[in-house]
This record gives structure tokens, sequence and C-alpha cells, in this order.
């Protein structure tokens, strides 16, 4: 007597309700995917290469922060062999190669 019956109301728009509540997911995602996923993937291969063109001689650091120069890379294994003080060799696994250091290139001070 007091209280009014309750009845469920008619859906409108419900393919554009449904589009309005997963934009905002959808536009989070594409922008984690331009600044976050893609620049790291990208980096990712670049480090394969540069693992992949390792050579006799190149000067590299490690993951750890050891400097040396490579007496000896295998082929056919995920070892190499870095020299880091005169007479001191240690094997290194490949994935723990940070960056290659490369010789400075001479000043070009040429008067005319």
């Amino acid at each position: 007597m007091f209280i009014s019956p309750a009845y469920a109301q008619t859906a409108d728009g419900g393919t554009t309700a449904v589009i309005m509540q997963l934009l905002p997911l959808i536009l989070i995602f594409a922008v984690f995917y331009f600044l976050l996923i893609r620049p790291q993937q990208k980096k990712m291969k670049e480090h394969r290469a540069l693992l992949g063109q390792l050579k006799r001689n190149d000067k590299v650091i490690t993951a750890g922060g050891i400097v040396g120069t490579i007496s000896k890379v295998r082929d056919d294994s995920d070892e190499i062999e870095v020299e880091i003080a005169p007479g001191v060799r240690v094997t290194v696994v490949r994935g723990t190669i940070a960056s290659v250091v490369k010789p400075p290139e001479p000043a070009n001070d040429t008067k005319a």
C-alpha cells in the first residue's frame, strides 16, 4: 500500500553504451603499447643484433660492470672469453654483455 512497485527500465542504446565503457580501456592499452611495449621490443631486438655481431678484440662492458676485451668467441656455445686484465681471462655468458665500447674517433682539427 505504501510501497510503490519498481519496474525495470528499457535499454535505449545498448551497443553505444558498451562501446563508451570499453573506449577508455582501449585507449589506455594503446598508450601503453606505444609508450612502453613497442620501444622495449625494439631495444631487445637491437641488443640481440649486438650480441650476434660480437667479434674478437671488441671492448665490452658486462651487466656486472666488468670492462674487458673479447679474446675468444665460441660460435657453437653461448660463452665468450673476455680478458679483463693482462693475462686474466674469464668466461662470460653472451647474454650478460651489456654494451660494446667503440673507440673514440680522432678529432679532425686541421686548419686551412
